[in-house]
């Protein structure tokens, strides 16, 4: 199949609750909505993706009622140079808010082989130089529904196997082929929604999409990320991102 040249649309699951992490700030607003380094965490994957010159518009998946207070949160952006739409489409999963927003695209017409780039809101600290390396890289590749690429780091430490139902360790594992998943994971719309469809239907539970293409016979391209492009899981997570951040902001 032949692909005119196709534009990139970043998408934002942003319906979550942030049940694992438990650290400073207000604990019952959405990890996403809460400040981070002075500002709401949302809003640094949001400017990333609105300095990246390849990304055409940002698509918000959040849960019901969200819209309206998300535009007023993004209302305060300098210089707005793209378009971006907050639609109520979060799901119970992760999976479905994707599927729905991606829905929800096609239904607003956009092209079904333009490429979606789905992006973590809790990996705040993504940039646009990493985002157009993955373009750069994905769209140098050979055209297939099923390849697409994701940022992602090789594994540096050695992996253990665990004995069943236990924390004695049972085997060292070989990381010479092991990668450690980020985002962006960049794919053609309508191939995306194809492969999540397909696993919700199968019951699969899938914890990312590139999982879901692989699952349809697809080899999605390694993109090697950056470590600061962490995700914001446990409490952990969250000083250390701060302490980069501010860092960031008096460098």
């Amino acid at each position: 199949m032949t692909y005119p040249k196709a534009a990139c649309h970043a998408i934002l699951p942003a319906a979550g609750v942030g049940a694992r992490l438990s650290a400073a700030g207000d604990t019952h607003q959405p990890k996403q909505f809460r400040l981070l380094a002075g500002k709401p965490m949302l809003l640094y994957a949001v400017e990333a993706f609105m300095d990246c010159p390849q990304i055409e518009s940002i698509w918000l998946g959040l849960s019901s009622g969200m819209a309206k207070p998300v535009e007023a949160l993004l209302a305060g952006l300098k210089d707005r140079n793209k378009p971006i739409h907050c639609l109520e489409t979060g799901g119970a999963t992760r999976q479905l808010t994707v599927m729905n927003t991606l829905a929800a695209m096609l239904k607003q017409n956009v092209d079904a082989q333009d490429w979606a780039l789905v992006h973590d809101a809790a990996r705040p600290g993504i940039t646009p130089h990493l985002i157009q390396h993955l373009i750069e890289q994905v769209v140098a590749q050979g055209e297939s529904p099923y390849v697409g690429g994701l940022l992602a780091m090789p594994m540096a430490d050695t992996v253990k196997e665990a004995v069943l139902s236990s924390n004695h360790s049972k085997r060292t594992i070989d990381r010479s082929r092991l990668w450690q998943a980020q985002t962006p994971q960049m794919f053609r719309l309508h191939a995306l929604l194809e492969a999540l469809q397909a696993a919700t239907a199968a019951g699969d539970n899938v914890t990312d999409e590139a999982s879901a293409i692989e699952a349809l016979g697809g080899h999605p391209l390694l993109v090697e990320g950056a470590a600061y492009n962490l995700k914001v899981t446990q409490a952990a997570d969250w000083l250390l991102m701060e302490s980069l951040l501010k860092n960031e902001v008096s460098s």
